[in-house]
């Protein structure tokens, strides 16, 4: 890729009310920080709702930490689909690894999906994307970027049973009008195009200017709106996609497509799990969501922009899934996460007899998103594994322990070696850490990741 990704992953936990406290994701936490010791705990507070020790940042240049009560993993700075893909699958691994060290795997499960059926609350999966300050934010693109973000749940949707109204606890559930499964988990919950908070007020495109880097230079984009996938080729479609727009949008060469409602449209889109996929566009016109997403294909193909190896793997990795959805949408079953679960569920109504109302399949929805293979839905399935989907330089490295070497997380996670060994305080942030007696660490340029840069800075010894 050009620009720098990642992503930030709220997990649901399932646990028995009597164990108490501390709860699980405090246990969890403070496992993986003061006995697998993967990173260093925060001794500071880091705003009115993370105090000190609530998270902190790990060794592999990510980040784990509490968010209104579910753990929250964050990969590091990313230059690649495949680095991307992977470092956010250490976040799956990592917590059922800490259930099952602390023994609590049989009782507890990590869920990896955005929505509590019982409760209609949901938490998300948030994606970040560098972008150049000077990138041309007209209203022209600006309306292009939210048609895309809208269609493309017909790619990267995770997939849902049911859809959310008022909470079922207070007895308001009508059975009339409820769609029995759709496309994404969060498209009931986006309820506006651009907002700058987080928790309320939803929007496609979050507004909030915190480009945690020289702000001269950079924005970050910081998109509410995506599911949690779980198979690799539908995470890398999600990022690649995306980061191509962002090429485009750089380059002021976006094709010119508005919808006249984006947020409705997507939410219309998720309510048709079977077509026809058709979106209002700004002329009050109809159209197809399908050749939508194929005009924004094209642009992306068509020479505007240059494809480095990622580019190339995402409008093959495109072309095929457009083609499958219009002829032979079950060749997806492995790839698209919604298809794949849609198929899953399907396959059991059928074989147990039942309808897509029977509220059996809201538990199976949720055994799609478990982090324990051994409950899994998706475990055994075949071809769905990071090394078979042919992402361009995968690499042999411990993601566990070792950032990216190619971006400042390279930068960060030796610092906080450093910090570790000789034993001093410190403060760490995305783009800056303090050590010691007021030393400082400027992380700025994302794309700065020479250790050597680190070697004029000298830390004292504690005696």
């Amino acid at each position: 890729m050009k620009r720098l990704a990642g992503l930030e992953t709220e997990y649901g936990c399932l646990a028995p009310e009597s164990f108490g406290l501390p709860a699980v994701p405090t246990r969890v936490r403070d496992y993986i920080f003061k006995k697998k010791k993967l990173g260093l705990i925060d001794l500071h507070d880091r705003d009115y709702d993370e105090p000190a020790g609530n998270g902190g940042f790990l060794f592999n240049g990510g980040r784990l930490y509490l968010d209104m009560g579910h753990v929250e993993y964050c990969t590091p700075e990313c230059l690649s689909l495949a680095d991307v893909v992977a470092y956010d699958q250490v976040g799956e691994v990592l917590l059922q690894q800490a259930l099952q060290e602390l023994h609590l795997d049989k009782e507890v499960s990590f869920l990896k999906n955005n929505i509590d059926h019982y409760t209609s609350a949901t938490f998300g999966c948030h994606e970040n994307y560098l972008l150049n300050r000077d990138a041309p934010l007209t209203r022209r693109n600006v309306d292009t970027l939210l048609a895309f973000l809208a269609t493309r749940i017909l790619m990267v949707g995770a997939g849902r049973v049911g859809m959310t109204q008022a909470p079922r606890r207070y007895g308001k559930m009508e059975n009339s009008d409820l769609v029995p499964y759709q496309i994404s988990q969060r498209a009931d919950f986006i309820q506006t195009d651009i907002y700058e908070w987080v928790q309320f007020n939803r929007a496609l495109i979050n507004a909030r200017d915190e480009p945690l880097a020289d702000y001269r230079r950079f924005r970050r984009l910081h998109l509410l709106l995506g599911d949690s996938n779980l198979l690799p080729f539908c995470n890398a479609l999600k990022v690649g996609t995306t980061a191509l727009m962002l090429d485009l949008l750089e380059a002021d060469a976006l094709p010119e497509i508005a919808l006249h409602e984006p947020v409705c449209a997507m939410r219309k889109l998720s309510h048709q799990p079977n077509g026809p996929w058709k979106v209002e566009l700004a002329d009050r016109t109809e159209g197809s969501a399908l050749d939508i997403l194929e005009q924004f294909l094209e642009a992306a193909s068509s020479g505007k922009i240059d494809l480095d190896a990622d580019g190339k793997w995402t409008i093959e990795a495109w072309r095929m899934t457009l083609d499958k959805l219009r002829h032979d949408p079950l060749a997806l079953i492995g790839k698209l996460d919604w298809i794949t679960k849609q198929y899953l569920l399907d396959s059991f109504v059928k074989s147990e007899g039942i309808t897509w109302r029977d509220t059996w399949l809201e538990s199976l929805d949720l055994e799609y998103h478990q982090l324990n293979p051994a409950k899994s839905l998706l475990a055994g399935l075949p071809g769905t594994s990071l090394v078979q989907q042919g992402l361009p330089g995968l690499a042999k490295r411990d993601f566990f322990i070792h950032p990216p070497p190619n971006t400042r997380a390279n930068l960060r996670s030796e610092a906080m070696r450093t910090i570790l060994h000789k034993k001093l305080s410190y403060v760490i942030d995305w783009d800056l850490i303090y050590i010691g007696e007021g030393k400082q660490i400027h992380l700025d340029d994302p794309f700065q990741h020479d250790i050597r840069s680190l070697h004029s800075f000298r830390t004292p010894d504690h005696r």
